[in-house]
């Protein structure tokens, strides 16, 4: 149940011979000077910056500082990321326990956001994976939560709509731009969203192997029957790696396989020759944005169908 939230309480005093706490002269709040500085805001991923700037418009700063070959989730901001976190207006977090850093940190508590406190009760709970280390991000493990909840398109609505709140309640006198611009955003969201729908139907429950265990939103959404491996983007592939593969493809064999960005020459070739592409977004792309990336993904899906390609050929290495 959602919960209504009261932006403003106004509470009225009477006393003897005082009818107001402000000086006579003061204006009343419908009379006070509009924002004259803009928004600074802060993100913890590219999905919720991206969000955050299309709703904002030009009166809002939206920082995102992780850097673009990492992954944000297990990224660490140094001292002086950390201070610019702590002076933004408005921190947005994913919610999940994504970016573990923030339960390191003193961050204003009254400026942070949880976008998807909406639905912590759709949350999928993870047995502790293996930890493992790839690149600057150092040790880390997928268990606990699943944190990708964008993946699902419908979740990371509602993500927006807590950005698009939290922004009128500081931008009030941009309400209705705000509104206007949320509408669309999500208008086009739910247009992929309803496309995905139907391309899971027409998967009808086609096993499907993910390189890296970050899908389970994306699957449970629509209906995709998706079972992980962990090959990290920078990884090697070593005829261990395939052997595994052999081995996981008796049990689940898959017709297709979705690998995280960043792939290397290696991982990524052998990817590229059995199965398709999409991206996490979970980073800001080199080209394009979030809405373009996504779109891409689901291409990417819609011509696999329709060619055929999706096919369990694992064996020509």
């Amino acid at each position: 149940m959602r919960r209504i939230r009261i932006g403003f309480i106004f509470v009225f005093a009477w006393l003897a011979g005082l009818t107001s706490c402000d000086p006579p002269d003061a204006p009343r709040p419908d009379q006070r000077p509009a924002r004259t500085q803009k928004l600074v805001v802060y993100a913890v991923n590219y999905p919720l910056a991206w969000a955050a700037e299309q709703l904002a418009g030009e009166s809002t700063e939206v920082h995102f500082p992780a850097p673009p070959d990492i992954d944000p989730a297990f990224w660490e901001p140094d001292i002086k990321i950390i201070a610019a976190y702590q002076a933004a207006d408005l921190i947005l977090l994913n919610g999940a326990k994504y970016a573990r850093w923030i339960g390191k940190v003193s961050l204003p508590q009254n400026r942070l956001l949880d976008t998807s406190r909406a639905f912590t009760e759709d949350y999928i709970a993870l047995d502790s994976g293996p930890v493992h280390s790839h690149g600057p991000e150092g040790d880390h493990s997928h268990g606990e939560l699943a944190f990708t909840t964008w993946l699902d398109l419908g979740l990371y609505a509602l993500q927006v709509e807590a950005i698009a709140a939290a922004l009128t309640e500081r931008l009030p006198e941009q309400e209705d731009a705000i509104a206007q611009r949320q509408t669309a955003l999500v208008g086009e969201l739910m247009a992929l969203d309803g496309t995905l729908i139907e391309l899971g139907q027409q998967l009808n429950g086609a096993p499907v192997l993910y390189s890296h265990p970050v899908y389970q939103y994306f699957s449970r959404r629509y209906g995709i029957n998706g079972l992980a491996l962990h090959w990290e983007p920078d990884q090697r592939v070593a005829e261990s790696d395939w052997a595994e593969l052999d081995t996981v493809l008796q049990r689940h064999p898959a017709i297709g396989l979705a690998w995280s960005p960043h792939p290397d020459v290696n991982i990524g070739a052998a990817f590229r020759s059995h199965g398709i592409v999409f991206r996490p977004m979970g980073n800001r792309p080199a080209e394009g944005n979030f809405s373009s990336g996504m779109a891409g993904n689901v291409a990417a899906l819609v011509e696999a169908l329709r060619l055929g390609e999706l096919s369990a050929s694992y064996t020509d290495r």
